[in-house]
């Protein structure tokens, strides 16, 4: 009989500390990783939908951010679409990293949530 391998999917930049952060707290425990970097590909409208369902939109926009600031964000009002479009073409404007394991997902730099995925291996 074989045994399950968990995996974990992350969303990020290569050089976000946070996606690194990430990548690093799953290869500590031994999680396989399947990392897509956002500046390459960007996420499948399914995929970003799903993180949209949980969070909502407004969570996963870093609102805080640099990116966010320098495109003006602050100033302007988007409808939803306008928005989504804009995180899928810049995405430094996501809270970063978005990761999926199984049916968890977690935004950001959350260890309590990578624990949670981890612990169902």
């Amino acid at each position: 009989m074989a045994v399950k391998q968990l995996s974990v999917q992350i969303f990020g930049l290569k050089n976000s500390p946070a996606t690194r952060a990430a990548e690093r707290f799953f290869k500590e425990r031994r999680v396989t990783i399947h990392m897509v970097d956002l500046k390459l590909k960007p996420m499948a409208a399914g995929e970003i939908g799903r993180f949209i369902q949980r969070f909502g939109l407004a969570g996963l926009l870093a609102s805080d951010g640099k990116a966010y600031t320098d495109a003006g964000l602050k100033y302007y009002k988007l409808s939803d679409a306008e928005l989504l479009t804009r995180m899928e073409r810049d995405p430094k404007l996501l809270r970063l990293p978005l990761v999926r394991g199984g049916k968890l997902l977690s935004i950001g730099h959350d260890e309590d949530a990578w624990k949670a995925m981890a612990a169902v291996a």
